[in-house]
């Protein structure tokens, strides 16, 4: 696996170094190019979603240059499922791809991808850090794979993620120790074993000393060469944060002050849940000094010095990524590219912080569930514009296509938004829908359950069922949940057993199942 990657990695660098001898001579392109962005782990935690706190002036004025879309969902709360629905724009039934480990490569090989189609209409592709999940680059999806900082080109590393990397040179020698005990209990782990270490760190040093620093400028570098090419180029970058640990220079910490940021507004679970539907917060427990915390479900509470400080840490990891978007856009103009490329923005899923008595994400909860999706494109007639249709992040796929000028696939799973960008308040969507596979060592009962959610505009609805992981099948219904989004946006009360709601739920529960075409314009 490590030669096959190491191959692919030196591949990838021959390529650009191939290319980077093209002339100068200017390119006549007949289809926008597309600058294809993830953030990982992002919730609408930025100006242009009204949070009061997140300092984010780049994002914020890329929002008044485009649409901006405030009721995004995806389509399942945890990066693999995510990303491979987003990626293929097949909703999670469809791919199977339910948890981490599921690798749609291995369970569909013959899937084709955004980018895969992409470079059949003629675009270069480009992959540059986390836009399938973090270990599952997916090489045949890309004319060029895998691109990483030179630095962090070594045989030991390829199995290692982006978000992994400290600049404390005491930190790292307590991963390399870490890991080596690791591997000898089990050799094949998440992030090669290296994922350890403290929960953030606030180095001063230069924004490149950061991968994701690193990563924009080999972005930068990577425009410069696409943009001496003879056709239109599909660059996407993935950033790791605000994904933990949060890691960033420290002026992005010293922009928030933890004391004025605002706690959780809904600590607790919701009233009248099922106790199964919460994650364990096994994410943040395997970093250092969290390994005692509690599941949500149980009586643990964090201290309030902590949460403030893991809040400080994701809101400074946020504001990091906005000055590296910032950067990418400067150097997208200075190219002379800007007004003949596509820019979309997204984050994967949301993230709880400290809502439910949680950290992370992985439930069906609108907290996990709601995104951001900004966009830009060329001779857009609307700009600086917002809607609060509904869409969802399987519609990216078909709408990019659209944007391009190229045919859309005809098993597409989701809906072009393109209308909404000329509309912004037409009629849309009646709902979004999304899942969650819960899994017997993070439920708090010990069960293994699959929950189907749907989103009209008023409510939030969900069905939970006993699941059979191994033949992808549902089994008995065992509970629901309801949830006013008007009168109660944070969840804070099941509704679902209230007395004179039958009739609402029967009539939710009918439109959960007939699905998403149904709910299409």
């Amino acid at each position: 696996m490590v030669r096959n990657l190491l191959f692919s990695v030196l591949t990838g660098f021959a390529i650009v170094t191939m290319l980077a001898g093209c002339g100068e001579q200017s390119v006549q392109r007949t289809k926008p190019n597309i600058l294809f962005v993830s953030i990982d782990d992002l919730r609408p935690t930025l100006g242009a979603y009204d949070d009061p706190v997140a300092i984010t002036p780049n994002l914020d004025q890329f929002a008044d240059e485009g649409m901006t879309f405030r009721q995004t969902f995806c389509q399942s709360a945890v990066c693999a499922p995510s990303r491979a629905s987003l990626m293929t724009g097949l909703r999670p039934d469809s791919t199977r791809v339910w948890h981490l480990g599921d690798k749609f490569r291995e369970i569909n090989p013959e899937t084709v991808t955004m980018p895969q189609y992409f470079s059949r209409f003629g675009y270069h592709t480009v992959n540059i850090g986390k836009i399938f999940h973090n270990y599952m680059p997916d090489s045949v999806s890309w004319d060029e794979p895998d691109l990483r900082p030179a630095r962090y080109v070594r045989p030991d590393w390829l199995g290692r993620d982006g978000e992994t990397f400290y600049i404390s040179e005491e930190i790292q020698r307590s991963q390399e120790i870490r890991r080596d005990s690791l591997l000898k209990l089990r050799p094949v782990r998440y992030a090669d074993g290296w994922n350890t270490g403290p929960a953030w760190e606030m180095a001063d040093v230069h924004d490149t000393m950061y991968y994701d620093g690193a990563q924009t400028k080999l972005a930068k570098e990577t425009l410069t060469r696409l943009a001496k090419m003879n056709k239109p180029f599909y660059l996407a970058l993935g950033y790791f944060r605000p994904h933990l640990p949060f890691a960033v220079p420290k002026k992005y910490w010293d922009l928030y002050d933890p004391g004025e940021i605002p706690l959780a507004a809904n600590p607790n679970l919701p009233e009248g849940a099922p106790v199964f539907t919460m994650n364990s917060m096994y994410e943040l427990r395997h970093y250092d000094g969290f390994g005692h915390i509690g599941h949500p479900t149980s009586t643990y509470r964090m201290s309030e010095d902590t949460a403030r400080i893991l809040k400080q840490g994701y809101y400074a990891s946020v504001s990091y990524i906005d000055a590296l978007f910032g950067q990418l856009i400067a150097h997208l103009k200075a190219l002379d590219l800007y007004d003949n490329t596509i820019i979309i923005v997204w984050g994967d899923h949301g993230w709880k912080l400290g809502d439910h008595n949680s950290w992370g994400k992985m439930t069906n909860y609108n907290i996990d569930l709601k995104v951001p999706m900004m966009i830009r494109y060329p001779e857009q007639e609307k700009r600086g514009v917002q809607t609060f249709a509904i869409t969802e992040l399987v519609d990216i796929f078909p709408s990019l296509c659209e944007l391009a000028g190229i045919d859309i696939p005809d098993y597409m799973q989701g809906q072009s938004f393109v209308p909404l960008l000329n509309d912004p308040d037409r009629p849309w969507k009646k709902a979004a829908f999304s899942q969650f596979h819960r899994r017997p060592k993070v439920a708090a009962d010990g069960g293994r359950y699959m929950g189907y959610s749907i989103n009209t505009e008023e409510y939030h609805y969900i069905e939970w069922y006993t699941w059979d992981h191994l033949s992808g099948t549902r089994g008995n219904y065992i509970a629901a949940e309801l949830y006013d989004r008007t009168n109660d946006p944070d969840e804070t009360v099941n509704l679902a057993e209230n007395e004179g709601k039958q009739e609402l739920i029967e009539s939710l529960s009918r439109q959960l199942a007939e699905g998403w075409r149904k709910a299409i314009p």
